[in-house]
């Protein structure tokens, strides 16, 4: 059960599940999966483990633990990370231009999950939380930051390139490859 526990965890990303669908999923009552949470929990405060169990407000979720922080930053500053996919790429131009939008804005625009390219984002600077969208749920909202105008250029976000007119054309596939290789370039350069 810790095995499948923790894939659940990794899988459910920064939304987290809580014990009640925890136990849902596995089909077993609460107590086993608290036994279950709490041996795992252990495993990850005994071993020499990178990552831990935290629980905010009644969702659970895997995180990497705070000491190593440092390590992370090195990560996302290395020349190596200066690159995005095309999947935060494709993330970051639609959030740019329906800003602020949410994930499920945004997975409906591209029809595929977009947890891990609005992470990436968010870890360049790219991206901010630019609140809360009206209704159940309050959806996270994301905008683009003064880094991301900096990093392309711009002085305001009215300054992006149009979009084109007819995006149902078949040049529509085209011209998007041709934005995100403009946008790739801009983000290559160095600032």
């Amino acid at each position: 059960m810790k095995a499948v526990i923790e894939g659940l965890l990794f899988v459910s990303g920064e939304e987290g599940m809580d014990k009640k669908q925890l136990a849902e999923v596995l089909g077993e009552d609460l107590e086993s999966v608290n036994k279950g949470i709490e041996a795992l929990t252990a495993d990850y405060s005994e071993g020499n483990r990178g990552i831990q169990i935290l629980e905010a407000g009644g969702t659970l979720q895997l995180t990497t633990k705070a000491e190593h922080a440092p390590y992370f930053k090195k990560l996302v500053q290395s020349p190596a990370s200066a690159t995005l996919s095309q999947a935060a790429l494709e993330t970051l131009a639609i959030i740019a231009y329906r800003q602020p939008v949410s994930r499920v804005e945004i997975e409906d625009v591209r029809g595929v999950k977009s947890e891990r390219p609005i992470r990436t984002l968010m870890g360049k600077l790219l991206i901010r939380e630019a609140g809360r969208a009206e209704g159940t749920g309050r959806a996270i909202l994301y905008g683009t930051t003064p880094e991301f105008l900096e990093q392309f250029g711009l002085r305001s976000i009215e300054e992006l390139p149009p979009l084109p007119e007819n995006p149902d054309t078949e040049d529509a596939e085209g011209e998007a490859d041709l934005f995100f290789e403009r946008f790739q370039e801009q983000f290559d350069e160095p600032s």
